[in-house]
């Protein structure tokens, strides 16, 4: 199967991300949490990604952008696995300093290991 990211696996509306947002919570980690819609209908497309990466957690926009980077892309080859539902990848938590070569690498591998818990919800 090939591993694509197109506008009908992203989530768009603000009601789409509240829906998610006062779902449940399917997943923690140290940096992310992850949430879905409670009782929502399967989604045609599949699963769908939302992102909220507030700038009170990740001050620099450098660092935002590399964090929404690297969920995107554990998600567009994670998304087959997943269940049709809708995902929103939540930062909780602030960012300590570090390079950004060491924060891909952390949020990768936490993003990795939320998106695995996921996939049995």
């Amino acid at each position: 199967m090939r591993a694509t990211f197109t506008p009908a696996a992203r989530l768009h509306r603000p009601s789409e991300y509240a829906s998610a947002l006062q779902g449940k919570r399917v997943a923690r980690g140290a940096l992310l949490v992850v949430s879905t819609p409670r009782n929502v209908a399967a989604n045609p497309e599949g699963a769908r990604l939302g992102m909220i990466i507030a700038k009170r957690f990740a001050a620099k926009a450098v660092t935002r952008n590399a964090i929404k980077r690297v969920i995107r892309e554990a998600f567009r080859l994670k998304r087959h696995q997943l269940p049709p539902k809708d995902f929103v990848f939540r930062l909780h938590s602030k960012v300590a300093p570090a390079s950004l070569t060491e924060l891909k690498q952390k949020v990768r591998a936490e993003a990795d290991s939320l998106l695995e818990r996921s996939a049995k919800c």
